[in-house]
């Protein structure tokens, strides 16, 4: 798949913010079929940032959501000014 097939949109809501601020997040609605590597790549891609881990989560509504965290070097809070979400 490519980039922007597996990442269809960055997510901001308030608890979404603070993990921009504190643990160097980033929230994405992702496609169902993309596993984490594929997440990783992706977001490594589009955004020119190193990733250190993904964790994702499927909702009850069957949308499936990729937490990602940044490697130490790089903000969360500059990709999400770029992205215009904070």
């Amino acid at each position: 798949m490519k980039p922007d097939e597996i990442i269809h949109y960055p997510l901001m809501t308030e608890s979404a913010s603070l993990m921009v601020e504190k643990e160097n997040k980033l929230i994405f609605i992702v496609n169902t079929k993309a596993g984490r590597a594929d997440i990783k790549r992706a977001v490594e891609i589009m955004y020119e940032v190193k990733v250190k881990d993904v964790n994702v989560l499927i909702t009850p509504q069957g949308i499936k959501k990729a937490f990602v965290k940044l490697a130490p070097e790089f903000l969360a809070s500059d990709v999400a000014i770029k992205l215009g979400i904070l």
